[in-house]
């Protein structure tokens, strides 16, 4: 089996140990061994970026938007190639996986263009003779730390920014999904990028994820994950005063009223909530369904949920594939399960299901008859496991939907143009969607939320340059 390297300084370093990368669409299939790092190793990671940073963060911006623009060619070249191996092991079928992959090209592309936009501010001062500067400078070296949902469009919309304004990086994934950013770190390496300017750690988070949390030499730390780990990462930046950015959970609401059309209402219900196997930030789980299209949305749910086929990611015709790991799988199921013991009713799917190859599918859950303060609409589920929640109209549907303690997105499903205009005001989500899913975002505008979502600048676009630069402001005398 090939055994895949860290990247450390320009250099394939071999690692201690190596751990399989399996299918989650057919566990007899391995993708490779990968490298699982120790401390050791990710120490000379950091003095590899800390060396490369001066020359770096000083170095032309053509250099930085050549290179960029280079990793972004080829990933969209490869995107078939590449979202096959996304697909092979994080499970989204091939056509979401080539999809993410053409979003990691165009986020290199974008940010390629941004190295040569980082403007400033030229101001007078209030002393006669003196003229004062606006820059923005890179940080230094930054730590990011990425989950296995998007193992390609995160690492990129970090590992982008990051390198356009200047600094240097070390890179974490997350252990269950290697290859994509192994095959990104290819890319990079082959880009023209000077050595030790983008590093490759891979291994076990409790391992390599604090030590890189708590490295002297990491100025600033981006971690998409979970709440729990999250606020012990942001704990440990305050205390140490690197600067963080964290994007966490979600719990995100999808409103649907009377007046909504019902064909779209459903299916954009179905895409925010099961497609992708609700393995998303931003999925949908929580559906607020008003009193009058309650019955005929619920009829017409049951019967659009019918119709999805569930199988390997792979494999043409598939609309949903695996869960990606077998934990996560339990997790899942073990939510139906809490959702019936507190009163609510399984109306469809629920239950692991059996294909060609063995793998951890489960068929997409409904559940009605829920309750706004039920575990399964408080605590993010991050499977295809949805509830419905029946209100009698639009004010209590915007205060269910607000009673969380998340606030990533926020979805309404209506043809009045008034409750649309009031929900997007009033909604307490960092993004919100009229008449379409939950799930699904561009990569050249904010990225974000509120609450328990997110901490820190924005992601994505021009404001990624909130988090990844800092400013100086300087004083000339004539």
């Amino acid at each position: 089996m090939t055994q895949h390297h860290n990247l450390i300084a320009g250099e394939w370093l071999a690692a201690p140990n190596y751990a399989p990368n399996i299918n989650p669409s057919n566990l007899q299939d391995s993708l490779g061994d990968y490298a699982q790092a120790d401390v050791a190793q990710l120490d000379m990671a950091v003095a590899a970026a800390q060396k490369a940073f001066p020359a770096w963060s000083t170095s032309g911006v053509q250099a930085r938007a050549d290179a960029l623009d280079k990793i972004g060619t080829e990933i969209l070249a490869r995107r078939e190639e590449l979202g096959t191996l996304l697909s092979r092991e994080e499970g989204k079928t091939r056509a979401e996986g080539i999809g993410e992959v053409a979003r990691a090209g165009n986020i290199f592309k974008f940010f390629a263009g941004e190295c040569l936009r980082l403007g400033g501010e030229v101001l007078p001062s209030v002393r006669p003779g003196i003229g004062v500067e606006i820059t923005r400078e890179p940080l230094g070296v930054i730590g990011l730390i990425t989950p296995w949902n998007f193992p390609m469009a995160i690492p990129a919309w970090k590992v982008a920014p990051a390198l356009a304004y200047g600094n240097c990086v070390v890179l974490k994934p997350a252990d269950l999904v290697p290859g994509c950013a192994w095959a990104l770190a290819d890319i990079i390496h082959r880009s023209g990028i000077p050595a030790g300017v983008f590093n490759l750690v891979m291994g076990r988070g409790s391992v390599i994820g604090d030590a890189l949390v708590n490295h002297p030499g990491i100025a600033a730390v981006s971690f998409t994950g979970s709440v729990g780990v999250g606020q012990r990462i942001a704990a440990a930046c305050a205390i140490n005063m690197k600067k963080v950015q964290l994007e966490m959970g979600g719990k995100n609401p999808q409103v649907v009223l009377d007046d909504a059309d019902l064909g779209v209402a459903v299916e954009l219900c179905v895409q925010s909530a099961f497609y992708s196997t609700g393995q998303r930030c931003t999925a949908s789980s929580r559906l607020i369904v008003t009193d009058k299209i309650y019955p005929a949305f619920i009829d017409a749910m049951q019967k659009r949920m019918a119709s999805i086929k569930v199988g390997d990611a792979c494999a043409a015709g598939t609309d949903i594939g695996p869960v990606a790991s077998l934990a996560q799988l339990e997790q899942d199921m073990s939510y139906v399960d809490i959702g019936q013991s507190e009163g609510a009713t399984l109306l469809a799917g629920g239950d692991r299901l059996q294909r060609d190859t063995e793998g951890f599918y489960m068929a997409p859950a409904l559940l009605v008859d829920s309750t706004p303060q039920m575990r399964i609409n408080r605590e993010e589920i991050f499977g295809p496991v949805a509830s419905v929640i029946r209100v009698k109209d639009y004010d209590e549907a915007l205060a269910v939907a607000n009673d969380t303690p998340f606030g990533l997105s926020a979805g309404i499903a209506t043809t009045s143009l008034k409750y649309a205009t009031h929900f997007k005001r009033h909604s307490q989500a960092g993004m919100v969607m009229v008449n379409l899913p939950t799930a699904g975002v561009d990569y050249h505008v904010p990225f974000g939320g509120r609450k328990g979502s997110s901490y820190g600048s924005r992601e994505q676009g021009t404001y990624a340059k909130e988090f990844f630069t800092v400013v100086k402001t300087a004083y000339t005398l004539a």
